[in-house]
């Protein structure tokens, strides 16, 4: 028999109704809010099945054990370090392994930019199941927002654990496109990151990572909107920026440290980055 909830060592919020309504014509939490939100430890026989679907968002992020999700007759296995995003208005099913129960945590969330950051987080119509680099780091937001909501209903609560939400899901967005250590993109982009003073042959690069220049410009594109050199050359901007801001050494010198022989042609490619030159960006007030 599968249960909804009652797991011993449990948390559980569920903001009531009428609040929800109140704060979805709220500033701010119109736009992203949390309606429920848990964390379930070892959460044998738990299961949901939800023919319509829900209302809401749902996100749930297995700790330890394994569950399953069903969307459209399809039995997906949800493991370890794994994310399970549901849009509001599937139809679909899940729960836990009999064998080896998932810990969980997972909220529900509903506003107007709630699509856009489900489709940033990259999904599509349906649900999946993202593996996740680093799941503590997600599983500690979530149990932000659990206890958070455990503690009051207030609208400063509410507020809170809104950018909570926020916080999330640019997580997992950025989860998903960021690389894996040791893929190929993961490797290219360190060995620029270790050049930023030299130049760098994409070809040469692709067959160092294993891959042909084509695959790994659409990696680069995927990962960071732009090319391989167009990212190579953000680092050496990053890099040159640090330099004004933090040595005495002249623009010259700086454009040598970046790999740029020639200074006037660094101070031009800095002053279209950036929008003015190199002396002018040292001058300038920041902090």
């Amino acid at each position: 028999m599968e249960i909804a909830d009652g797991f011993e060592r449990q948390r559980l919020s569920v903001l009531p109704r009428p609040l929800v309504e109140q704060a979805l014509n709220r500033p701010v939490t119109r736009r992203m809010l949390v309606t429920d939100a848990g964390y379930f430890p070892v959460a044998r026989h738990h299961g949901r099945h939800r023919p319509t679907g829900a209302r809401e968002t749902i996100v749930i992020v297995c700790g330890s054990g394994s569950g399953w999700v069903e969307i459209d007759g399809a039995r997906t296995r949800v493991t370890r370090g794994t994310a399970l995003i549901i849009p509001g208005g599937t139809p679909h099913a899940y729960g836990a392994d009999n064998d080896s129960p998932w810990t969980i945590w997972w909220c529900h969330v509903r506003g107007t930019d709630v699509a856009e950051l489900v489709e940033a987080a990259g999904i599509r119509p349906g649900a999946r199941t993202l593996g996740l680099r680093a799941p503590e780091r997600v599983t500690a937001v979530l149990d932000e927002i659990a206890v958070s909501l455990s503690r009051d209903t207030t609208p400063a609560r509410i507020v809170a654990a809104s950018g909570l939400a926020w916080n999330l899901f640019t997580l997992l967005a950025a989860d998903r496109v960021l690389p894996h250590e040791g893929t190929p993109l993961e490797r290219a982009m360190r060995y620029l990151e270790e050049r930023v003073d030299s130049q760098v042959q994409v070809p040469e690069l692709a067959a160092l990572v294993g891959v042909s220049p084509s695959h790994l410009a659409a990696l680069f594109r995927d990962a960071t909107g732009g090319g391989v050199l167009a990212h190579h050359n953000g680092l050496k901007m990053a890099r040159a920026r640090t330099l004004l801001d933090t040595t005495d050494m002249t623009v010259a010198e700086i454009a040598r440290a970046v790999g740029r022989d020639d200074p006037f042609y660094f101070s031009r490619q800095f002053s279209r980055t950036h929008g003015m030159s190199p002396r002018a960006y040292r001058e300038m007030r920041k902090g």
